[in-house]
């Protein structure tokens, strides 16, 4: 038999939670998928064994800090051995994050576990957290979210000497992935719109030209004399508006016919 706890970790503090024993933990994931949503059902698998909250928001950050780098805080050493079985062999401990959890079984030697039916577990933990601590309301638990959050951002932001650099080398990115995504995007309309008024892409070759084109055309079909001088004033070009007009009258496009429900 295997004796499975999560650990859960919140602005307010650590949580130590455990679940029935079961000899395979793959077994769970169908109970916990069909009762995380469920807070009564969810109190049939889990229980709270043990939460250590935190002092201060300081304590909080520094933990927060801890976490995200994969150290194991005093804090968290504490919990875990003081509410963890002894024998260790025989306890399972599901984390949510890798690197703590390698950290964990390195310094404290219990196995640790990710993803699969924990991600669940953890999932049903964070939406019933506040029922699930005694004292604990879900505008308490948000509020201390929200400053931790802040926190640890403005942390962030002032540990990082290069951040006025990053924020021209991601405006540079930005604008190189709108490029690319720009001229996907048109290559795509160039090629469906193309089945339809192959003609059109030789006459027209600037791509924003193109899908203003291919938008107030539509049916190549429905293009006529009284359509002649909207075309002028998409191309701002009297020559190839005559040309789209006439090459539209002779496509070897494909017809697009519209069908009604």
């Amino acid at each position: 038999m295997v004796l499975l706890h999560v650990l859960f970790e919140h602005a307010v503090g650590y949580a130590l939670l455990a679940l029935k024993e079961v000899e395979e933990i793959s077994l769970l994931l169908p109970q916990v998928e069909e009762c995380v949503l469920n807070l009564g059902k969810f109190h049939n698998i889990v229980r709270l064994v043990a939460f250590c909250p935190f002092s201060s928001s300081q304590v909080a950050l520094e933990n927060a800090n801890a976490v995200s780098e994969g150290v194991v805080h005093e804090d968290l050493r504490l919990l875990l051995e003081t509410y963890l079985p002894s024998k260790k062999k025989k306890v399972l401990l599901g984390v949510g994050d890798p690197k703590i959890g390698a950290a964990i079984q390195e310094e404290l030697g219990y196995n640790c576990q990710t993803g699969g039916v924990i991600a669940e577990i953890l999932r049903g933990v964070r939406l019933h957290f506040h029922n699930l601590v005694k004292g604990l309301t879900d505008l308490s638990a948000c509020k201390a979210q929200l400053g931790l959050g802040h926190s640890y951002s403005r942390a962030k932001v002032k540990f990082n000497v290069n951040r006025v650099d990053n924020m021209i080398i991601q405006s540079i990115s930005l604008l190189d992935q709108l490029d690319k995504d720009i001229n996907t995007f048109s290559m795509r309309v160039r090629e469906w719109y193309g089945y339809h008024f192959p003609e059109l892409i030789k006459i027209i070759n600037d791509n924003a030209t193109y899908c203003r084109l291919a938008q107030f055309i539509g049916n190549r079909r429905e293009l006529n004399e009284e359509k002649l001088e909207k075309l002028e004033e998409l191309t701002m070009d009297g020559a190839k508006a005559k040309a789209i007009l006439d090459a539209s009258r002779s496509s070897m496009g494909q017809c697009s016919a519209r069908k009604h429900a």
